[in-house]
């Protein structure tokens, strides 16, 4: 009787236990985490990258304000393609302030110069002279000068010469070139005027003397 009694109350037991298991299972539904237990997560981190773009600057620094260079000048750069037409346009317009850029910068002018008053000099002789040159050619051209058309330009790079201090009143050097032609034709009209004189600074031309030196 004694033995009978044990294996009832461990029948009793087990039963009670798959009751509690499945009871457990009802709470927590399938694939629910039972109380107590310990999750694992993965964790996936996505990396933005961003590209800050640099914006585009012009720069203004005066070049006549940086030192002089002696690489030799080039007629094919831009720079100097860029000077050729806004001289181009300052003869057909009869304006000689749309050509400055391709004149030699005051700046430039005044670290060059072994004069007492380069300024002056550059203000009062060279600029007139600058300015009475184009609108001579200008006049040259004509009543068709806005029909003219810029056809090249002819820089005798090869004769060029670098200037020592102590030459034309200098105390700084630079390439010189002289008989530099502007070729253009107007109807049926080919046409050409010179540059007389250009000089460099930093590696580009510009003009010092468009018609004859005074």
């Amino acid at each position: 009787m004694v033995v009978r009694r044990r294996i009832a109350a461990v029948v009793v037991l087990a039963v009670a236990v798959v009751a509690v298991t499945v009871g457990a299972q009802a709470l927590t539904g399938p694939g629910s985490r039972p109380a107590g237990a310990t999750r694992t997560t993965t964790s996936t981190t996505v990396t933005t990258t961003t590209t800050t773009v640099a914006p585009t600057t012009t720069s203004t620094v005066d070049p006549g304000t940086l030192p002089q260079t002696d690489a030799m000048a080039s007629s094919d750069d831009a720079l100097f393609e860029a000077h050729v037409q806004d001289l181009w346009r300052a003869v057909v317009d009869g304006n000689a302030a749309e050509a400055l850029p391709a004149f030699f910068p005051l700046s430039a002018y005044i670290q060059v110069k072994g004069i007492s008053d380069p300024e002056h000099d550059y203000d009062t002789r060279l600029i007139p002279d600058f300015e009475a040159d184009v609108r001579a050619l200008h006049a040259q051209l004509g009543a068709g000068a806005a029909s003219a058309t810029f056809t090249g330009i002819d820089v005798q790079g090869t004769q060029a010469q670098w200037i020592l201090p102590g030459v034309e009143y200098n105390k700084g050097s630079y390439w010189r070139v002289y008989g530099t032609v502007v070729h253009y034709t107007e109807g049926t009209t080919v046409g050409s005027f010179p540059v007389t004189s250009m000089i460099s600074w930093r590696g580009e031309w510009y003009v010092v003397h468009l018609g004859a030196i005074r």
